[in-house]
């Protein structure tokens, strides 16, 4: 293979990385800050709340499972715009949102907005990115969803208590317009996308994709229970403990995740996914645990920091390993069974997760949400041996 198709910052994936970003800073930026604005704003129940997060995931979720048979036919391209203009119609539709009613209906429309366009991205990405370096690739790309799901929230709750609701839906707006312009630079260099002829995994090759993706599916599941409850419920988590600056903690997850995404994707091509899984699992949860105990600004950091390293090694390995167990042309149907995962974890664990909170507090909540990256621990081991096992039996009666 020459140097040239080895390149991995080319302008497609530059400007591919770029447009994702752009995407999931928009997305975090409410994701974070409509549940506290449902409670305080429109008076919604805690079960309210969490619908917040949980309908707009499982619209998502929907909405990817046409988008992936759109994109084996061709059409990334339609799902891009199409899916940003019922987006921004949702956004805006938040503002005028006086109910909790409306709300709800407004972020099912996003949640298919949403579901298109995201799916779009990584699957254009990961056709790009040279085959020998997916890992690494897809570790940098994916750079751009972690260091949104940070700096999103951060960028949303400070507009949130700041200017206002209405200055943080105008700036969503404008990071998904901003998209459109490299949007139709990228409908003009690939129109169809590049499929590389020597990406087809020989084991994927013939196989049941559905299979094979089982796994890495239910790991990224349990790791994103975790994540809902963030997600859904720190703001409401400092206002317990009297932490003026919660938002700190996105901040510095962003630092560990921009330290941690460059390595582990080097260290995936080099190593496999059990060099990450195993103590990304375990930094999870002591970053849980960290943050189910902190009473001050400055004891946010260390769980913010231990949580980033865990999330931001763990998110794009099984990313990476999802996309290499299928041929190209289910590239799509990969990227979106791993967002509809992590999308399902997120719903499942914010309405869980808040059923904890009513009952106990958001603190007690954060150290129960420690049982999913032990589950998933325990189930990646489980497997890990059981397979050992099997190849050293082979092995012997061979």
């Amino acid at each position: 293979m020459n140097q040239s198709s080895e390149r991995l910052w080319t302008t497609s994936f530059i400007t591919l990385t770029l447009c994702n970003l752009l995407l999931f800073i928009g997305l975090q930026m409410t994701l974070s800050t409509l549940p506290a604005y449902a409670e305080s704003a429109l008076h919604a129940s805690p079960v309210q709340v969490s619908l917040v997060t949980s309908l707009f995931a499982f619209s998502a979720i929907a909405s990817r499972l046409f988008a992936a048979k759109a994109m084996e036919k061709g059409g990334r391209n339609l799902l891009i715009f199409l899916g940003l203009a019922i987006a921004l119609s949702a956004v805006a539709g938040y503002y005028f949102a006086g109910s909790i009613f409306t709300l709800l209906l407004f972020r099912i429309l996003f949640g298919i907005g949403f579901g298109m366009a995201s799916t779009a991205f990584p699957t254009m990405a990961s056709d790009v990115i040279p085959i020998r370096r997916m890992g690494e690739g897809m570790g940098y790309f994916g750079l751009s969803t972690s260091l949104a799901m940070s700096a999103g929230p951060l960028i949303g709750l400070s507009l949130l208590q700041g200017p206002g609701f209405g200055s943080l839906l105008l700036v969503t707006a404008v990071a998904f317009a901003l998209i459109l312009p490299m949007g139709f630079r990228l409908a003009k260099t690939l129109p169809g996308g590049h499929l590389e002829p020597a990406a087809v995994p020989a084991a994927a090759a013939g196989s049941n994709p559905y299979r094979r993706l089982l796994l890495p599916c239910l790991l990224n599941f349990l790791l994103s229970i975790s994540y809902g409850g963030l997600l859904g419920f720190l703001a409401l988590y400092g206002q317990e403990k009297h932490l003026q600056h919660i938002a700190y903690f996105f901040l510095f997850n962003a630092i560990a995740i921009v330290v941690i995404r460059p390595l582990s994707g080097r260290i995936f091509d080099r190593y496999g996914a059990a060099a990450l899984l195993i103590p990304g699992s375990l930094f999870i949860v002591a970053g849980l645990l960290l943050l189910s105990f902190a009473s001050t600004t400055a004891g946010l950091f260390p769980a913010a920091l231990c949580y980033g390293f865990g999330f931001g090694s763990m998110q794009p390995a099984l990313q990476t390993w999802m996309i290499q167990s299928v041929e190209p042309r289910q590239r799509g149907l990969a990227n979106g069974m791993f967002l509809n995962s992590l999308d399902l974890g997120v719903a499942i664990g914010s309405m869980l997760l808040g059923a904890v909170a009513m009952f106990t507090s958001y603190a007690v909540m954060y150290r129960y949400s420690i049982l999913a990256p032990l589950l998933l621990l325990a189930v990646y081991l489980l497997v890990l041996v059981t397979r050992q096992n099997s190849k050293r039996k082979a092995a012997l009666q061979g």
